[in-house]
């Protein structure tokens, strides 16, 4: 199959459009339209991990941690971000990152990490706002329904667990037509006066290309009239971090024990236990310490992450419990879920999981 193919289907999952400004997520290497029949998922982007990529002559490594964050101005080999770029344009392997818009989505970095330690009724910690945009149009009553459908189709309407959303008015619109018009109905030059519905239904920015040119096509009129409002409304369903529960509440440190166990961490670093048994927990993938304020927000009794400075750890003040785990523990289970994001979607795709250990902390215990 193509690489866009399997790019855009990534992307109609967690959309470049939700990653953080610094990021660089999505095709650094490669061309879209270039032939794939088997990918290698990591962590990191590694020379060990193109040279894995040749030796099994995987086409595209799809990983979660981009291998360049900011413009490189020569390609000498003098670091390894420019020997893995050169490397694989010399090998012809397509490197594909897919980091913190998959970190802000509900099925995301995030859950795997709720589900690993069992954490029920999870839902976004911080959710991300100015992600959504309102569209409001004007249509005859007897096309309203199929500009509906239309909208809904290309992605309108979607309100956390809930889809096609709207909100509809009657009214009458007037307008009249020059001659070089061929109105729907009316007579150019004559002013005419139509029953029409004021139809309203919220959207995701980063659809509104999509969504325009569906209303377009859907819509009966030569001249479509329709207004967009930016909203500030938090999305739910995208955002920084997690919080979930504990079936039962636990001792704070067989609740460290169970962690240390699950997400297969050398040491945890944490500040000292509250006194208070751990059942509400927050979580981040990776440096989520910007997150703490949100975690205690939450009522959250423990927040694990990862690349707490020691100054930081102090900003718990005895209200939570602040564990982390290392980066790489806390993101490793990422390259299953995408593994099975993959699989699961292109079955007569081949999907490798690296062998190579990316971590590149060690651990002398």
């Amino acid at each position: 199959m193509k690489l866009g193919m399997l790019t855009a289907y990534l992307e109609s999952l967690a959309p470049l459009a939700y990653q953080e400004d610094y990021d660089n997520s999505g095709l650094i290497v490669g061309n879209p339209d270039a032939e794939v029949t088997q990918a290698l998922i990591s962590l990191d982007c590694t020379e060990a991990v193109v040279d894995e990529a040749i030796a099994t002559r995987c086409q595209v490594i799809v990983s979660h941690h981009p291998i360049v964050f900011k413009g490189l101005k020569r390609f000498n080999g003098k670091t390894y971000v420019e020997r893995v770029v050169e490397k694989a344009i010399r090998n012809n392997i397509a490197i594909y990152a897919i980091h913190t818009n998959l970190d802000s989505v509900m099925t995301g970095v995030n859950a795997r990490i709720c589900q690993t330690l069992g954490l029920k009724n999870t839902r976004i910690l911080a959710p991300k706002q100015h992600l959504l945009k309102k569209l409001v149009t004007f249509v005859p009553v007897a096309q309203a329904e199929a500009v509906r459908n239309a909208l809904f189709a290309a992605g309108a309407g979607h309100i956390g667990n809930y889809s096609e959303t709207s909100f509809s008015n009657e009214g009458f619109g007037t307008f009249k037509g020059n001659e070089q018009t061929n109105p729907y109905v009316g007579e150019p030059g004559k002013r005419h006066r139509e029953h029409e519905i004021r139809v309203e239904t919220i959207y995701p920015a980063n659809l509104e290309s999509k969504i325009i040119m569906a209303l377009v096509l859907a819509h009966p009129y030569e001249e479509v009239a329709y207004d967009l409002y930016p909203i500030t409304n938090q999305n739910q369903q995208v955002g920084s971090g997690m919080v979930g529960e504990l079936d039962t509440p636990q001792n704070a440190e067989a609740f460290l024990a169970l962690v240390k166990e699950r997400m297969r961490a050398s040491v945890i670093r944490h500040t000292a236990f509250t006194g208070k048994p751990i059942k509400k927990v927050a979580v981040c993938g990776g440096s989520g310490g910007f997150l703490l304020k949100h975690a205690i927000a939450a009522g959250a009794d423990i927040f694990i992450t990862a690349d707490y400075k020691y100054h930081e750890f102090f900003d718990a003040e005895g209200k939570i419990v602040i564990a982390d785990i290392g980066h790489f523990e806390s993101e490793q289970f990422t390259q299953q879920l995408l593994y099975e994001i993959i699989q699961n979607k292109f079955v007569n795709f081949a999907v490798r999981l690296t062998t190579v250990n990316t971590n590149p902390v060690k651990y002398y215990i």
